[in-house]
């Protein structure tokens, strides 16, 4: 909720039964909250009310005073907002461009400042349909043929037949590109936005060459071992993605299995009692401890795929994976995954470039023969989600977040509330609970027992708002959310495109909306960057766009 001079808003019936003088005196304050001033024609003191106005009714009373010509909106061109703050004469228009020059006037210049509390601009979506569906339409149009379906991409006739039960007939941009490489045999690196379908683009081609392996002369069912895995960093999209492939897999004939963190040896190794599965989808910790025990012989590995790049790659993870690929013979060619004793292919997806990668893949495979595929919106804002950015005190944000989902109407639509740390999920739990709001909490320092199965029932639509660590906001499929709130902002800008991605995903309801509330000094850094590669439609700052070679170690002297 936020503050606004709106004296004239309030009724005179009000007025009349609460006015005593015409010598009253009435004072409005921005600050979050409206404060009435009443003074009593027999007393010297003064009594004072507090009046809190909904953000929404402010935005009523600035559209009246725009329209009674108050207020003029300082845009070159008139139409569609691209920015639209709570000063006008701060809006940009969509259809107008910075020179290169051109310093950008901020909404967020003075938000380091004590008054800027309760300001707030928003970043409006300028196309309802994303990126990579549109442009793959565009494309249709334009060379007048006939729609691309997977059937162009050479896959099997049965697989295209659990594809149509599944309702899914044409590929997105990312699939026409990645797919047909897969299948060649090339080593892939594929940095694209969120929810553009990702997980189809590699369980697709690995599926059909299991297939196809086990169909041809060659194949021998002797002694079987493990033909691909998928590495993923969390055990929620680890059960995500193993979903998926058993939808592909099972009427095939082809076995899935998954092992997840948070387990002992013992459950690991009762995942491999029956024989090893041709796709495994597992954790890092979890594949660690599997090949520690020789439960796993990669030998005979046809391909390597690592979800989730950018966090894979993080410090946290890279040791692991290391280890793991130690155990691989990645090939260096499209040739050498072919033939007598093929080598393993490798595959790396992520939705931000990952650094660190070239330090990792140059022990195990030669650099040049990895074809990098990006989207063109990557490290781009989403232009087809609306992100409003408010700058409230951190006692206001429960406020303001119990305000955002009466309005939202969570029972029609998820709801995702990010925050930085697991305390902070816990407290905010507890507080919506006093106020009736059902929910369902999610953080890494959950047990396993408890955790499990918490994602899936939001999912379902069992439970509405879900409040989580940055954990619920890789990979993760949300396409019944329709409001992302970020009630502790985050903490980098990789964080920040992986939280907005939940919303306007492939499949997804459409109008997805991102809340952003703003209360430290710190944070106010990060918002200005982003809005200023809203206004000059850039990419995010620090984001890396190409692999980097590894510097060579200097070579100690005496």
């Amino acid at each position: 909720m936020q503050s606004a001079k709106i004296g004239y808003l309030l009724s005179r019936s009000y007025l009349s039964n609460n006015i005593y003088s015409s010598k009253n005196m009435f004072r409005f304050h921005v600050n979050g909250t409206i404060i009435l001033y009443r003074a009593c024609q027999t007393a010297t003191t003064k009594e004072s009310v507090v009046i809190r106005i909904p953000r929404y009714m402010q935005k009523q009373v600035e559209g009246v005073k725009q329209m009674r010509g108050k207020n003029k909106i300082a845009t070159t061109k008139p139409g569609k907002l691209l920015i639209q703050s709570k000063n006008p004469q701060l809006n940009q228009s969509a259809s107008y461009t910075l020179g290169k020059f051109e310093e950008p006037v901020l909404s967020s210049k003075g938000w380091k400042h004590n008054k800027s509390f309760g300001d707030y601009f928003t970043v409006n979506n300028t196309q309802h349909v994303p990126s990579f569906v549109s442009e793959c339409q565009l494309e249709e149009t334009e060379k007048k043929k006939k729609s691309v379906t997977f059937q162009n991409l050479c896959l099997s006739s049965e697989l295209l037949e659990v594809l149509s039960t599944m309702n899914i007939t044409h590929p997105t941009t990312v699939q026409l590109q990645t797919i047909p490489k897969i299948l060649k045999g090339h080593n892939i690196l594929c940095a694209a936005e969120t929810g553009s379908g990702k997980t189809l683009s590699y369980l697709l081609p690995i599926v059909h060459k299991l297939q196809s392996e086990k169909e041809s002369e060659d194949y021998i069912d002797t002694a079987p071992k493990i033909r691909s895995v998928v590495l993923v960093p969390a055990r929620e999209l680890a059960d995500q993605v193993s979903a998926v492939a058993k939808t592909l897999c099972t009427p095939l004939g082809l076995l899935v299995k998954t092992v997840g963190g948070g387990k002992g040896v013992g459950d690991i190794k009762l995942a491999f009692d029956k024989g090893p599965p041709d796709v495994l989808v597992a954790t890092p910790g979890a594949m660690v401890k599997a090949l520690r025990r020789r439960y796993l012989d990669l030998s005979e590995l046809r391909v390597f795929v690592v979800d989730e790049a950018d966090t894979m790659f993080d410090p946290s993870f890279a040791g692991m994976l290391e280890s793991i690929l130690v155990h691989t013979q990645v090939a260096s060619e499209p040739s050498e995954t072919r033939g007598p004793n093929p080598k393993s292919q490798l595959v790396v997806v992520g939705a931000t470039f990952p650094g660190g990668v070239g330090d990792v893949l140059s022990q195990v495979t030669d650099l040049g023969s990895i074809v990098t595929i990006k989207s063109k919106m990557l490290h781009y804002l989403m232009p087809h989600v609306k992100q409003t950015f408010l700058k409230v005190k951190g006692a206001d944000k429960l406020l303001e977040l119990h305000q955002a989902l009466k309005q939202t109407e969570p029972e029609k639509h998820g709801v995702l509330v990010f925050c930085n740390k697991s305390a902070t999920v816990n407290w905010l739990g507890y507080s919506l609970e006093e106020m009736g709001v059902r929910h369902v909490r999610l953080q890494g320092e959950m047990p396993a027992a408890v955790r499990a199965g918490i994602f899936r029932s939001f999912q379902k639509g069992q439970v509405d708002v879900l409040i989580c660590t940055d954990i619920a906001s890789r990979g993760l499929d949300t396409q019944r959310v329709r409001l992302v709130v970020n009630y502790d902002f985050p903490e980098s800008h990789t964080d920040y495109i992986h939280r907005t991605g939940r919303v306007g995903r492939a499949g997804s309801v459409e109008n997805g909306e991102v809340l952003s509330f703003v209360s430290h000094p710190w944070d106010v850094e990060r918002v200005q960057q982003i809005e200023t590669a809203a206004r000059r439609r850039t990419i995010l700052p620090g984001m890396e766009s190409a692999i980097q070679k590894p510097s060579p170690k200097e070579m100690e002297t005496e």
